[in-house]
């Protein structure tokens, strides 16, 4: 397989609607590049969501770990490279490099997905060439991390969320970059005016449906923060996050 097709770049402009307050791109935009790029470069690989149909899989985000150097601004360009980098026991790794107009890394990210059989709702790997795809490029790093898992949080503020109609995709349940939203808006205007996430690292754990509530806590630890969204319709931990600001 040639490995030039397993690496794509997408070029995405930060328009107002991706902009914070501030004029910088907020985190939810920044996490929704990475993933729309994840869904075109499995498309153009092979492995896409149309090939996984046929062998009855699906695609889920799992785990992502993102580290931000500066925030890019409205009016700027974000390119985002991506490629499928190593399999860790179920666990399919993606690595994403983000790059400015002038070529300068902005942020880098390591992601963890699990291809889900349809009917059994089991953590299933793949066959053949879709395995291979995932080694060939295993020596190029973003991060030389894997995306971290999270443990639980002391909570010392909790608040419920009841999921509204835009907060859900296609698939019927929270967007993965709702959950990132609700975290962000833990903080005061004042905060946010001070400070922007250095570090993102956020681990899906339980889809959350509609009608469902989520109690939300949030661990305050000055400059790094702990989350956790517990469905309590569910009875189950939907997601844990984690967050870093500058000072």
């Amino acid at each position: 397989m040639n490995t030039d097709n397993l690496r794509l770049k997408a070029v995405y402009p930060v328009t107002s609607a991706d902009a914070d307050m501030h004029s910088r791109l907020k985190l939810s935009a920044l996490v929704n590049y990475l993933i729309q790029s994840a869904i075109c470069s499995a498309e153009k690989s092979g492995f896409g969501l149309s090939a996984l149909k046929e062998e009855h899989l699906f695609w889920v985000l799992t785990r992502l770990t993102l580290e931000i150097y500066r925030p890019l601004k409205w009016g700027e360009k974000a390119e985002v490279e991506t490629w499928p980098k190593s399999i860790e026991r179920l666990f399919y790794l993606r690595d994403f490099i983000v790059r400015d107009e002038q070529g300068e890394i902005v942020a880098k990210a390591c992601s963890a997905w699990l291809s889900i059989n349809l009917k059994s709702k089991r953590p299933t790997l793949f066959n053949g060439d879709k395995m291979d795809a995932f080694t060939k490029l295993n020596a190029y790093h973003a991060l030389n991390y894997s995306p971290i898992k999270l443990d639980g949080i002391q909570k010392d503020d909790t608040q419920t969320i009841t999921p509204s109609y835009f907060d859900i995709d296609l698939n019927k349940h929270v967007t993965s970059t709702r959950y990132i939203d609700w975290m962000m808006d833990c903080f005061s205007l004042d905060f946010h005016s001070r400070h922007y996430p250095t570090h993102l690292s956020i681990n899906y754990m339980k889809e959350t449906m509609c009608g469902e509530n989520i109690e939300l806590s949030h661990q305050d630890k000055i400059t790094k923060h702990g989350f956790e969204g517990f469905n309590t319709n569910q009875d189950k931990v939907a997601f844990r996050g984690s967050l870093n600001f500058s000072r």
